[in-house]
């Protein structure tokens, strides 16, 4: 008998990398669709108030324009659905943020349908906004619950006893801004009705939950609702769900009859995509002088927009990172006149680990300690938080090999001392934390009578490659070659899936196809392994199975380690290289995995140096909407990466192994290269990003030391 080489495991070449590089993989906007019309929204010029009138006039009058929708025509959506307030498009004349869908433009081509939005005249009644997150914010409340699932406030021991009798303490504030979601591919919809069953073919992470949101929004009968999703661009969270964009679409093509199209332009995806909230964090350490904490106290204050309640889970690695016998996390948001802020990669994991690594660094200088031995000193043997045994916790072995390849041991750990020519040089390390969430999930599997098979799952690929690593695990529990199996997936009608998102995707989809594949074979024995005529098929479930799973706490654990040079004349940053250390379970593809370690390293950098949404407070919007004021990590900027992965086994049941990596790579990114920044001045910057600007600063402020930066004068070296 021939024995098939597992691939699971394996480092494999994409299965549908030629399809992308040939234009054979079809997006959401490419699919073709006769007598296609094309939408264009006309959005608020307001903060807050309300629309007193829309002039249609001079849009319908230009050639090609079908049809101006507003508030007072556009076709009604059900009232009593359960879906975010933002959703409701074009349902009320109210105008609650900046950019908001006031009215459209349906038109025959593209060009028509934006010179008819441009023509469109609309008149509000304009009301007082606010639209500036202050820690002060007499509105910011607790909120119940967080976007974990966690409560809003949580506290273990005597906080306050323990911090007044902290030997050692470190109390200080962190800042992030308003960061961007911004995938290659815009958000893009083609919506098309044949009398009440919609399909959308929608760029969208999670297509069967999408259409179970949609069928609700619309007042449609279960299973009227198909939502396409074959080839994403991108995501990072901010198409978890349909947007508003996606509601237009299918609003306008069921009130002109025809299919519609949209696709956002780099500058609406500013407007009307969610962003990641800015933070204003207060962490305060306390801790003895062999370095075990004795209290741990995070606050984060957030926004949110009025009409959607939205709460990060901001301080939630803060309640299970470091044994703290006494701990407060708190998250407050303010209730603003924005868009409403949402998931964007690792959300609130990414700023919360900023503010918590970066406290543990100072806190590895108050206490002249190694920042590693510090971390390792405080590690927990259960979950502090729940009291629950972990199901895995490589942490101290990430540290431990990371800084062995890193070359930490040559590090001098005074601050301020190292000079290359006029560059400045540090180095600094950070803990990445993501949870590991495993979500109920079917498939199913089919044999063909032609020795052939068939796995359907309606998960998305936003370009992870996660259509690779279930074509693996397929493969395997199947022991058959690839070339003998084909696999679909990116519809709805596929069967339950949860969306690609929460770095969750892998362990879930991959069960539900493993225990889809095993059953499979056990029917096949039943007919003595020959495929009866018409197929043989089985569809799993693991509703069950991920019910009756321990309780135990589930994460994936990493160390990052930044290089950075400053110029002390210029204030110019440059980072000259990272390494990642991660451990998550078995790694199914360690080609792609260490392509999604490498863009979320990126998008750490990107955070760290570049990324800042900048708040007009006067009119209410974003000032820098677009490529050319919002900047992100090009290839320059990108230095030396280097990932390694612990292969590691994890203490669950789920039977192929693997945990979601998507987001673990960018938490602890930006914390690491802030570190590395105060190592190579002796300044700390608390503030995100750590533009030239502030490098200046910091530079002035060392300049203004008597003696030189922190830790006495640069040294050259070399």
């Amino acid at each position: 008998m021939t024995t098939i080489e597992r691939t699971v495991g394996a480092p494999m070449t994409r299965v549908d990398g030629l399809d992308k590089v040939t234009g054979a993989a079809r997006y959401a906007y490419e699919f073709p669709i006769g007598d296609v019309g094309y939408v264009w929204p006309v959005q608020a010029t307001v903060a807050r108030g309300r629309v007193t009138g829309v002039d249609p006039a001079p849009a319908l009058a230009r050639p090609g324009v079908l049809a101006v929708l507003d508030s007072g025509n556009a076709p009604r959506l059900n009232a009593e659905a359960e879906v975010s307030a933002d959703l409701f498009v074009l349902q009320g004349p109210e105008v609650a943020y900046h950019g908001q869908i006031v009215a459209a433009v349906v038109a025959t081509s593209l060009e028509a349908a934006r010179e008819g939005a441009a023509a469109v005249r609309v008149s509000y009644e304009r009301e007082p906004h606010d639209v500036v997150l202050r820690a002060d914010d007499e509105a910011a409340a607790i909120p119940e619950t967080l976007t974990d699932g966690g409560p809003g406030f949580a506290e273990r021991g005597d906080t306050d006893a323990a911090w007044a009798a902290a030997e050692v303490r470190v109390d200080h504030v962190y800042t992030t801004p308003v960061e961007h979601v911004s995938p290659m591919e815009p958000h893009s919809t083609i919506a098309q009705w044949d009398e009440d069953r919609l399909t959308l073919h929608n760029s969208d992470q999670g297509p069967f939950m999408s259409a179970q949101l949609l069928t609700g929004l619309f007042g449609l009968e279960d299973g009227a609702v198909e939502v396409v999703a074959e080839y994403i661009g991108g995501g990072f969270g901010s198409k978890g769900i349909p947007r508003s964009p996606a509601v237009l679409a299918a609003l306008a093509a069921r009130a002109v009859g025809r299919p519609v199209k949209i696709a956002l332009t780099r500058q609406q995806m500013f407007a009307l995509v969610p962003y990641r909230s800015p933070t204003i964090q207060r962490v305060r350490l306390g801790a003895g002088r062999d370095g075990r904490l004795t209290v741990l106290e995070h606050e984060s204050v957030q926004q949110r927009a009025r009409q959607v309640p939205f709460a990060d889970q901001t301080v939630s690695s803060s309640r299970m990172m470091y044994a703290a016998p006494s701990a407060r996390t708190t998250v407050k948001v303010a209730p603003l006149d924005v868009m409403t802020p949402a998931w964007f990669r690792a959300p609130g994991h990414t700023p919360g680990m900023f503010a918590l690594e970066s406290a543990m660094d100072e806190l590895a200088v108050e206490l002249g300690m190694d920042p590693i031995e510090l971390r390792i000193r405080n590690e927990p043997e259960v979950d502090p938080g729940t009291g629950k045994p972990f199901s895995s916790r490589s942490l101290v072995a990430c540290l431990r090999q990371g800084a062995a390849r890193f070359g930490w041991e040559r590090r001098d750990p005074a601050p301020g001392i190292r000079q290359e020519g006029r560059w400045l040089v540090g180095t600094g390390v950070a803990a990445s934390h993501h949870p590991d969430y495993t979500f109920p999930s079917s498939a199913l599997a089919r044999a063909e009578p032609d020795g052939t098979f068939l796995v359907r799952i309606g998960a998305a690929d936003l370009g992870t490659g996660a259509r690779t690593a279930m074509t693996q695990v397929a493969a395997d529990a199947l022991g058959i070659p690839l070339s003998r199996l084909r696999l679909e997936i990116g519809r709805a009608s596929l069967g339950m899936a949860p969306f690609a998102g929460g770095s969750l995707g892998t362990a879930s989809w991959g069960w539900a196809v493993d225990k889809a594949c095993r059953a499979l074979l056990k029917e096949l024995d039943a007919f003595g392994g020959v495929v009866p005529d018409g197929g043989l098929e089985v569809r799993a479930d693991t509703t069950e199975d991920v019910a009756n799973r321990p309780e135990m706490s589930r994460h994936t654990f990493g160390a990052q380690f930044a290089e950075v040079r400053v110029d002390r004349d210029t204030g110019e940053i440059r980072v000259d290289r990272m390494l990642g250390m991660f451990a998550a379970g078995r790694i199914i593809n360690p080609q792609t995995a260490r392509s999604q370690f490498l863009g979320a390293m990126t998008m750490g950098l990107s955070m760290a140096l570049l990324e800042i949404g900048e708040v007009d407070p006067v009119f209410g919007d974003f000032a820098n909407h677009d490529f050319a004021g919002y900047h992100i990590a090009a290839h320059a900027d990108v230095p030396a990466l280097e990932v390694a992965m612990l292969e590691e086994r994890d203490n669950s049941p789920n039977p192929i192994g693997g945990k979601g990596i998507g987001e673990l790579g960018i938490v602890g990114a930006a914390a690491a290269i802030a570190n590395a920044f105060h190592h190579a001045t002796g300044q700390r910057v608390r503030d995100l990003p750590i533009r030239l600007e502030r490098s200046r600063e910091a530079l002035r402020a060392a300049r203004a030391l008597e003696h030189g930066p922190a830790g006495g004068a640069p040294q050259q070296v070399g």
